[in-house]
């Protein structure tokens, strides 16, 4: 049984306020699994030695990421969710500063492991404006803090490669060590505490979480489409930088990180997606989804030399995977009410374990075949995706 928190918001602070300071906090931590897409290239430059597995770098954090939803975000209903973020916080700033200044490539794929599952500061945030909301305001305050973590997603890149392009690589890093303490004071000052709302050991939270993959059919053919589209996603958006920094853009970092605004078609589809899935049902969304994304590596296969096409390819690309997160989660979330944060752990570990499949599967491609090769493996993807979400011969997915 939920309890409230035991700082309310009518008690010195309001609502809105708060639901900004998640969707900050959701955002700002988000961002640091994104910085390095846009800095492949720099990292190329700065370890030519091992260029040919720089790859490792963005799969390492994405990896990180999965294993921080698995083993930490679960504990948000045993704990006080706002020590957990300021533990997280100190945490990933350490990891930051490794990335820094790391000498290897080695150091800063290691650097970034810790820094994608400490970056799960995001998934306390969502549930933590769930519980200080009142009943009739919870889906707007969710939503609230969910924009501002798409917005963190969108943005990462502009910043990481405008401040590569005029300072380095590593004061991306430094930036965001900056940020986190700023963000940590406001944190301090302004959130309340939570009340941990379940008293099961930690052993018992995650096998609950097996338990609910082995019991919902609907919920494992969610996470391998999810997956499946976010691996297509997360193989672009690596490459791109090594396509702009080649002939005929040679275009530094500062370029690619500029795509990530082109990507705020996104967030503009989100909210319409969901209203949507509300009226037609999230299968036919997340199907609509599909075509978009698999139209999307059609038009990158005709734009490798084309900056007008690749703006129109990452708008759709960004319109359908949006679509399909938002319309899939709206699907997940009916099917255990009473578990959702444990159901949301299971899918976003299968989304992020494909987004890093994605990222290594990009730039083997890109090593191998080049953007021909990147093109296609999109397309197996969004097929995987496809497949996956038109197997309805469970019990109980035709009415998922």
């Amino acid at each position: 049984m939920s309890t409230p928190a035991t700082d309310s918001p009518a008690a010195g602070r309001s609502l809105p306020a708060l639901l900004f300071l998640l969707a900050t906090i959701a955002g700002v931590a988000v961002a640091n699994i994104y910085f390095n897409q846009p800095l492949l290239d720099d990292f190329r430059q700065s370890f030519p030695q091992d260029a040919s597995w720089i790859g490792a770098v963005p799969s390492a954090t994405q990896l990180g990421y999965a294993a921080g939803m698995l083993l930490l975000a679960p504990l948000g209903d045993r704990f006080d969710r706002r020590r957990l973020i300021l533990l997280q916080i100190a945490g990933i700033c350490v990891a930051l500063l490794v990335a820094a200044t790391a000498s290897t490539l080695a150091v800063l794929a290691g650097a970034s492991l810790a820094i994608g599952i400490l970056a799960t500061i995001a998934q306390q945030a969502v549930p933590f404006a769930a519980e200080i909301a009142p009943p009739a305001a919870r889906g707007h305050a969710v939503g609230t803090v969910m924009s501002g973590l798409l917005l963190g997603i969108l943005l990462a890149r502009t910043a990481a490669g405008f401040i590569a392009e005029y300072f380095g690589w590593r004061a991306v890093f430094g930036a965001s060590i900056v940020a986190l303490v700023v963000l940590a004071a406001v944190i301090m000052m302004r959130l309340p505490r939570s009340q941990p709302t379940s008293t099961l050991g930690y052993g018992k939270l995650l096998a609950s979480m097996w338990h609910l993959a082995v019991e919902l059919p609907g919920l494992r053919q969610a996470s391998l489409t999810g997956a499946a589209l976010f691996a297509a996603f997360s193989l672009f958006w690596p490459v791109l930088t090594l396509l702009l920094a080649g002939p005929p853009f040679h275009l530094g970092p500062q370029a690619a990180g500029l795509f990530g605004i082109v990507g705020a078609a996104g967030a503009l589809a989100a909210p319409r997606a969901g209203k949507f899935a509300d009226k037609r049902g999230p299968r036919a969304i997340i199907t609509f989804a599909i075509a978009l994304v698999a139209l999307s590596f059609v038009i990158f296969a005709f734009s490798g030399a084309s900056i007008a096409g690749l703006v129109v390819g990452v708008i759709v690309l960004d319109v359908g995977v949006q679509a399909a997160q938002i319309s899939n989660q709206s699907r997940i979330y009916a099917l255990k009410p009473e578990a959702r944060s444990r159901v949301n752990t299971v899918y976003m570990v299968a989304y992020f374990i494909g987004g890093a499949i994605g990222s290594v599967v990009g730039t083997t491609a890109w090593r191998l075949s080049g953007w021909t090769g990147v093109c296609i493996a999109g397309l197996v993807f969004a097929g995987l995706a496809a497949w996956a979400h038109a197997a309805r011969h469970e019990k109980g997915l035709a009415a998922s």
